[in-house]
C-alpha cells in the first residue's frame, strides 16, 4: 500500500462516512457478560414486543447472517461460509431474508458499489440454503411481495422474482443533477413515487429523487436514507452529534422537503454515554421500533465493534436498550414485528 493510500485512509472517509481501517478483516472476538441492569432491560423490551431480528455480524469469522428476538434472546446463525453477507432485510411477510454476499471471500464495505464482486441472495428467516436472485448487484431491498430493488453502481434496477425481469429503474449518468453519483442504498416510498438515495463517488449527499418529476431534492449530508413505514417522512445518519454521527429526521411534501429544517428541528435520535456512534437505522414495518448498532466515534463499518440496539420510537433516548454484548463486528440490523407482520417469526 503506498503513502498517499495511507494517509487517505487515515484522514478521511472513503466510503459512507466511515474512516477505513487498516488492521484488515475483523477476528471472531468474544461474548462479554450482560449485567443485571442490561438484562432488566432487554425482559422490559420482550414484554412489549415479539417478532424478529436480523443482523449481520463477525462472531463466526467472515460475516454470517444471524437472527435473535427483539429482547435479544435465541440468537441462531442463519448463513455460513467463507465469503461476507450482510445488509439483511426482512419480505414483507417476514418468511425470507433478502441479504449481500460477496462472490469471494472477504471484501471490504467500501466496496459496495462494485457491483462485480456481489450477488444478492435470500434464505429463509428460519435458515436453510440460500437462493441466488441477482448477480453483479448489492443494497436489495423488498418492494413488494415478489419484487426486489438493488443497485448497479450508477444504476437502480427492480426485478421480478417470479419472472425473473429486471427493469432498469434510474441511471445517474443520465441525470445532470445527480453528476453520475454512486447509488447506494436506494429505498422506494410506500406510494412508489420517491426513490432516497445516498450519493457517493461524484457526489456526497442524501437525497430524494422524484421518479415522475425527475428531480432530485438535496435533503443533507451523511448517509442510510430510510423511509418511515406511513411515508412522507425520511430518516438517515448525519455526521453530528455526540459521538460524531446521530440520527436526523424531516417530513417531505412528496418528494421534496416541506421547507428548510434547522439543526435542531432535524434532530432525532442520539444515545447519551460513549457508544454513541450510530449507523445502520432501520424502523419496524409497523414504525413503532427502532434497530440499529453504535460503536464508538471514527470506525469502520465491517471492522469496529457495533453492537445492536433497540428503542421505542418517541420514548427517551436513554431507554434505548442495547441487545449484543460481542467484540465482533455487529452491523445492518432489520426488524420484523409480529404487531403487522401476522402470525410468522422464526426464533420464537
Amino acid at each position: 500500500m503506498d503513502v498517499l493510500r495511507k494517509l487517505l485512509l487515515l484522514a478521511g472517509c472513503l466510503t459512507l462516512g466511515a474512516c477505513a481501517a487498516l488492521s484488515g478483516r475483523p477476528g471472531t472476538g468474544t461474548q462479554a457478560a450482560i449485567d443485571d441492569e442490561a438484562q432488566a432491560a432487554r425482559a422490559r423490551i420482550g414484554r412489549k414486543v415479539k417478532g424478529l431480528i436480523v443482523w449481520s455480524s463477525s462472531r463466526a469469522g467472515n460475516h454470517n447472517l444471524f437472527t435473535m428476538n427483539p429482547d435479544g434472546s435465541h440468537i441462531k446463525m442463519i448463513t455460513r461460509g467463507e465469503t461476507v453477507d450482510w445488509f439483511p432485510r426482512f419480505s414483507p411477510d417476514g418468511r425470507e431474508i433478502l441479504f449481500c454476499r460477496s462472490k469471494q471471500g472477504w471484501v471490504y464495505e467500501r466496496d459496495a458499489n462494485m457491483n462485480f464482486k456481489w450477488d444478492l441472495f435470500t434464505v429463509s428467516s428460519d435458515g436453510g440454503e440460500p437462493r441466488k436472485v441477482a448477480g453483479d448487484a448489492c443494497w436489495g431491498t423488498w418492494t413488494g411481495p415478489r419484487q426486489i430493488m438493488f443497485s448497479r453502481n450508477t444504476k437502480v434496477f427492480t426485478k421480478d422474482l417470479g419472472s425473473g425481469q429486471e427493469k432498469l429503474l434510474l441511471d445517474s449518468t443520465r441525470v445532470e443533477s445527480l453528476g453520475g453519483a454512486e447509488l447506494q442504498q436506494p429505498q422506494l416510498s410506500p406510494d412508489g413515487k420517491c426513490l432516497a438515495l445516498t450519493l457517493r463517488g461524484a457526489r456526497r449527499q442524501t437525497g430524494v429523487y422524484d421518479l415522475q418529476a425527475h428531480s432530485w431534492a438535496h435533503t443533507g449530508e451523511g448517509c442510510q436514507v430510510n423511509w418511515f413505514p406511513s411515508g412522507g417522512r425520511i430518516l438517515w445518519v448525519n455526521p453530528s452529534g455526540n459521538g460524531g454521527s446521530e440520527l436526523f429526521s424531516i417530513p417531505l411534501k412528496g418528494c421534496r422537503p416541506e421547507r428548510e429544517y434547522s439543526y435542531e428541528e432535524m434532530r432525532y435520535l442520539d444515545i447519551p454515554g460513549r457508544r454513541s456512534h450510530e449507523y445502520f437505522p432501520k424502523l419496524s414495518p409497523d414504525g413503532k421500533w427502532l434497530v440499529w448498532a453504535a460503536t464508538r466515534r471514527g470506525h469502520d463499518h465491517d471492522i469496529a465493534d457495533y453492537e445492536i440496539y433497540i428503542w421505542e420510537v418517541g420514548r427517551p433516548a436513554a431507554e434505548a436498550t442495547r441487545l449484543t454484548f460481542h467484540s465482533g463486528n455487529d452491523r445492518w440490523p432489520d426488524i420484523f414485528t409480529l404487531a403487522t407482520g401476522g402470525e410468522h417469526a422464526a426464533g420464537q
